[in-house]
């Protein structure tokens, strides 16, 4: 038979038991639109994450002191005192993969403002912290070399900040207090959003590193240092030339393990993404069960469909029809069945995706390739589940079809 011939027919099938069709096709709708709304929604969380770390600069290295280790147990990143600010004048001196570098003093502050206070940190940074990191100011200033030199009581804010002591006002102007030090506000940065592990961006106060140094630091050994590499091509070079560096004024043999580490951000980005891909995939498995579950209600409802038209079957073999033809019949049939589920099942994941956006602000990004996948998944599923019955159906002998009551 012609195949526009099988798919008349299908559909008639449908159209005369509605009803029955409806339900029958209400899981692969369910499971369809799960799909699609889960492939969104881990398709936009990828996306979010992308954007967030090439924000943070494709050339950006990081560099923190090693961990110390006690019995054999180690402290963990950081806990090891081991940069300074003379490998931070090295660097500046002898690294040629370098186009930026800055000190980062960490000063845990409380910074209060009339009858306001906020607990925030407080970074001692250089003149390249902005370049570095791609970040902008959006009024005021940043605090220039002679502020720098000079280790003047000067602050750039983040717009959480600003917001907790000022409300809605405009900071620049105005004056603080940090760890009972008065301090300028000369300028308030962009806002930034969280990072790809969640901290926010905003809730923080620049200062000049000389200044933290000097005031409010007190010590000569250094958080972080951000190397903002000359080509992001050469990324690896850049971490292989500071490597050595480092290890040559840390006086470190061939035999000693690095005291300190360099990450950059490809391999943050890895690492945000890796995980995204991983619960976009259990999101998909968990979604797919409900497919599985509409394909079972496919395959009951054309065994039952089978046993109703046994009579059918056996005229249309009486009257020469093939095996195939009824196989092809009822198969056809389920296909258009969990098809036209998917179609409503594809569209009520648009529409959830849309509603979730809307509502949640969440990054879901309904797209083509996500919709193929969806209907792909429901016309495996038609002719899975659809098979079995179609062969029982096309088993049936002639004669015992025709006596079935």
């Amino acid at each position: 038979m012609k195949i526009g011939s099988l798919i008349s027919m299908a559909v008639g099938s449908v159209r005369r038991n509605a009803v029955r069709s409806v339900l029958t096709m209400l899981g692969v709708v369910i499971g369809v639109g799960s799909v699609v709304v889960m492939v969104a929604i881990g398709q936009g969380a990828t996306k979010e994450v992308t954007a967030k770390v090439s924000r943070l600069g494709t050339n950006l290295i990081v560099i923190t002191p090693g961990a110390t280790r006690t019995g054999g147990v180690s402290g963990g990143a950081g806990s090891q005192m081991t940069l300074t600010m003379d490998d931070l004048e090295i660097l500046q001196k002898e690294a040629q993969e370098i186009s930026a570098i800055t000190p980062v003093l960490v000063a845990p502050s409380r910074v209060v403002a009339g009858g306001a206070n906020w607990r925030t940190q407080a970074l001692g940074v250089s003149l390249d912290y902005l370049k570095i990191r791609s970040w902008e100011v959006q009024s005021g200033r940043y605090f220039d070399t002679s502020e720098f030199q000079s280790r003047r009581k000067v602050v750039v804010v983040g717009q959480t900040v600003a917001q907790a002591l000022f409300g809605e006002e405009d900071p620049v102007g105005r004056t603080v207090r940090i760890r009972e030090i008065p301090v300028e506000i000369i300028g308030l940065l962009s806002r930034k959003g969280p990072t790809v592990d969640g901290a926010d961006q905003d809730d923080v106060i620049l200062m000049p590193s000389t200044t933290v140094q000097t005031r409010m630091a007190g010590r000569n050994f250094l958080g972080q240092i951000l190397v903002s590499a000359a080509d992001p091509g050469r990324v690896d070079a850049a971490r292989r030339e500071i490597a050595v560096i480092l290890r040559e004024n840390h006086r470190l043999s061939p035999k000693d393990p690095d005291d300190f580490t360099i990450k950059d951000q490809r391999e943050m980005a890895e690492l945000a993404q890796g995980t995204t891909r991983v619960m976009t995939l259990l999101l998909l498995v968990v979604a797919s069960v409900s497919l599985v579950v509409g394909g079972i209600g496919i395959m009951n409802i054309m065994l039952v469909s089978v046993t109703e038209r046994t009579r059918e079957i056996g005229i249309r073999r009486a009257l020469g029809a093939r095996r195939r033809d009824v196989l092809a019949q009822f198969l056809v049939e389920a296909i258009v069945l969990s098809v036209l589920g998917g179609v409503l099942g594809a569209l009520l994941g648009v529409g959830v995706t849309a509603a979730l956006r809307q509502v949640t602000g969440w990054a879901a990004e309904v797209t083509i390739s996500s919709i193929v996948l969806a209907m792909g998944f429901s016309v495996g599923v038609g002719v899975l589940f659809g098979w079995w019955p179609a062969r029982r159906a096309a088993a049936l002998e002639p004669i015992e079809a025709l006596r079935f009551q």
